[in-house]
């Protein structure tokens, strides 16, 4: 029932998302950093730092536009892939591992409509911070902001300043700036790296999840599974698909920066990208937020299959009584 679904997928993108953020703000400060001008040794540095200059609330720098968005885009995601799933399913046939990716793939594509402008603004806002502290720690190098390529985008909110603070800005602005000078393909810079990222995150996360669940059936006369073995499935799964696909996510993070600071390279696609980390950084460069990214993606989808597995959205619309045990 696709109300339902949206409805749990919307459920658990928000509790994922409440829960993991801290941690995606430091994968985001961490990939974004370069090599000679780190201001955050790992991820708890980073954590630490944060929360003694920009305070507690800090580390939830662009949390809103990931709650406000976080919804239709869990709700794409895990709806679309059951919809194909059973569009490739109507011959009554069991679906092949081919089939499983290609509906993974299919949902992929469909959820960067919300995804790519939900993460553009999300990143300008986490790195904010990650630009103050760098002016503050090398204010010798870092005497002015450039921005990526020839945009004036938030010259205002990002202007340097004798005292560099905690830069403040609000995601409403950066979408209203941006609109005003790129247009609606403004929000959508970096959509071929988020392809790039999360078609292939999809092929492998959704088979290799299946295949884990079924692990957890109690026969098969009774097909169901407990909730907390679609937990550790939901975590295994997206544990694996988010470090495979780490290198695509670094890619994508600096191609939806913004600013820069003094001395960081901009780039002007993918290719090029790739291209100038690895002259300049080397292939470990890659890796940078490799396992903030896995601390994210794990719970974020164990969290969003148990909601989804459990039925709230049934429950709430009122179609089927509630059992956290699924049996």
């Amino acid at each position: 029932i696709l109300p339902a679904k949206l409805i749990n997928g919307g459920i658990a993108g928000m509790v994922g998302v409440t829960c993991v953020f801290p941690i995606d703000l430091a994968k985001t400060r961490l990939q974004n950093q370069r090599s000679g001008q780190q201001i955050y040794k790992n991820m708890m540095d980073c954590l630490i730092k944060t929360v003694k200059s920009e305070g507690y609330f800090g580390m939830y720098r662009g949390a809103a536009v990931n709650l406000t968005l976080v919804t239709p885009e869990k709700a794409i995601k895990l709806a679309a892939n059951d919809f194909f799933r059973h569009q490739l399913s109507k011959d009554g046939g069991k679906l092949t591992v081919f089939k499983e990716m290609l509906a993974g793939c299919c949902a992929g594509m469909c959820q960067v409509i919300v995804t790519t402008p939900m993460e553009m603004l999300k990143i300008q806002m986490q790195d904010a911070g990650r630009l103050a502290a760098q002016q503050r720690v090398m204010p010798s190098v870092v005497t002015a902001l450039k921005m990526g390529g020839t945009s004036a985008v938030l010259s205002r909110s990002y202007s340097a300043s004798p005292a560099p603070q905690v830069i403040r800005v609000s995601a409403t602005q950066i979408t209203r700036e941006l609109l005003m000078t790129k247009g609606v393909t403004g929000l959508y810079r970096g959509l071929g790296a988020t392809l790039m990222r999360d078609i292939p995150f999809s092929v492998v996360y959704f088979p290799l999840f299946a295949h884990l669940h079924q692990l957890g059936q109690h026969s098969s006369e009774d097909p169901t599974v407990p909730f907390y073995w679609s937990f550790m499935s939901g975590c295994s799964a997206g544990c694996v698909a988010a470090v495979a696909v780490s290198p695509c996510d670094v890619v994508k993070t600096r191609l939806q920066s913004l600013k820069k600071g003094a001395n960081e390279e901009t780039y002007t696609g993918v290719v090029d990208c790739v291209r100038k980390i690895l002259k300049k950084e080397g292939p470990g460069a890659f890796l940078k937020g490799a396992s903030c990214r896995a601390l994210v993606i794990a719970p974020l989808f164990g969290i969003a299959q148990v909601v989804y597995f459990v039925g709230v959205g049934e429950i709430l619309l009122g179609y089927s009584p509630y059992n956290i045990y699924s049996a």
